[in-house]
């Protein structure tokens, strides 16, 4: 018969655990800093000398911040030095003498809580928006749904899976009009031709395939990539093709010579994205290695950043953090950006502000697994009015705004963002 000391350890080991709390990837980051300073330092138990330049300047800020408004104070004229009253000679001797005419002033703008008056802020309102629903699920392909592009007249998408195929969909109806097959390996990237009845495709068989659309099939092919091709665009001027790859170099072609025009390196890991402009810079390419060239918005797992074009200037972060790997980004006209998440989360973004009004995800088809609800690439239409997202289980799900909300029914719930003066 078991004991008390038995039961007693069988009891505690079957307590229950209490639940981690998450943690933020800087806070991870920190504490992985701390702990290798801790194990491999020589003086991690001295403290740290203080630096005597930064504490005068972190002085004479504080001494400005609360005393600048009343340092230099106007004094009274000589006649008036002499004139003392009652009041003033009965005062303590350590009194600090405030003119009279500042008083209505100080009264005005000091306050015992702050010596700064405040200042509104300066950050851009958001505008409303309405939320985004699902509406459609469209079911056919059998491997991951990777890329997407759709038709300059906007009757018909395509999108390119793991399963090797490119099928193209209806945008009004959503049935299946056609399925192209050609590729060995799963398809990462698609392009539509304005110009030409041409559709551009790219995937990890190193291939990178011209489709005369009038005929469904493959007229040329593009050679050179020595890996996996992840991304194409076209210029929008020029018959030029642009792709990028696990060789990390962006290729340059010409579409009608299948001539390979420039190489433009540069990147040290995998060009995954590619974007092209008729202005300077016409190329804009995003990779693993963590950089970006001439870009005007990147995504990653810490951050959401803007940039000025054409000289790349950091502009602010978006003012959330969606705290997953963003497989893709897009953005329509009327200033409604989407982030799509490795996770299945699909955010909705003001983009002058930056303020998310909406936070979505996604929900897996039957007989998937909740790990598959990872979304791999979103695209809006010609309109602007749908959006839709190809995932990991296999389906592509169509989105649109809800016509019902109103702003009184979906208020904006803005807070700008604290402009720290913080040396």
């Amino acid at each position: 018969m078991p004991g008390p000391a038995t039961m007693a350890a069988t009891s505690s080991s079957t307590a229950v655990v209490e639940p981690v709390e998450p943690q933020s990837l800087k806070k991870l980051s920190l504490k992985s800093l701390k702990r290798a300073l801790d194990v491999f330092a020589s003086t991690h138990s001295q403290p740290v000398p203080p630096d005597p330049r930064s504490k005068q300047i972190r002085i004479n800020y504080k001494v400005d911040a609360l005393y600048g408004a009343v340092k230099n104070l106007p004094t009274k004229p000589p006649e008036e030095q002499g004139n003392t009253t009652l009041r003033d000679q009965g005062a303590p001797s350590n009194a600090i003498a405030v003119p009279e005419t500042m008083l209505g002033y100080l009264s005005r703008v000091l306050t015992s809580a702050a010596i700064i008056e405040r200042l509104p802020s300066k950050w851009p309102r958001p505008v409303w928006h309405a939320p985004w629903k699902n509406y459609r699920v469209i079911s056919g392909h059998l491997g991951w749904v990777r890329s997407i592009a759709f038709d300059p007249s906007n009757e018909w998408f395509c999108t390119g899976s793991a399963d090797r195929t490119i099928k193209i969909w209806s945008v009004a109806t959503g049935k299946l009009k056609l399925t192209l097959t050609g590729h060995i390996e799963q398809i990462r990237g698609l392009a539509v031709s304005v110009r030409h009845p041409y559709m551009f495709s790219a995937g990890d068989d190193k291939q990178v395939k011209c489709w005369d659309l009038e005929q469904n099939k493959v007229i040329r092919s593009y050679h050179g990539h020595l890996s996996g091709v992840y991304c194409l665009a076209l210029h929008p001027t020029l018959d030029v093709l642009l792709t990028g790859g696990r060789d990390s170099v962006c290729r340059v072609w010409d579409i009608r010579t299948k001539a390979q025009i420039f190489a433009l390196s540069g990147h040290e890991n995998t060009v995954c994205s590619v974007f092209t402009q008729a202005v300077d810079p016409q190329v804009v390419t995003g990779s693993h290695d963590t950089t970006v060239n001439n870009t005007f918005a990147s995504a990653s797992a810490d951050n959401i950043k803007k940039f000025m074009l054409p000289r790349g200037e950091f502009l602010h972060n978006m003012l959330s953090q969606q705290k997953t790997i963003i497989n893709s980004m897009a953005v329509n006209e009327d200033g409604v950006m989407a982030t799509a998440g490795d996770n299945g989360s699909l955010w909705f973004w003001d983009w002058k502000s930056g303020h998310n009004f909406q936070q979505s995800q996604t929900i897996v088809q039957p007989g998937s697994l909740d790990s598959e609800a990872g979304i791999y690439a979103l695209s809006y239409d010609v309109t602007g009015s749908r959006l839709v997202s190809c995932e990991a289980d296999k389906t592509i799900k169509m989105w649109k705004q809800d016509e019902m909300a109103t702003p009184e029914t979906h208020p904006v719930n803005f807070k700008p963002p604290k402009e720290f003066r913080r040396f």
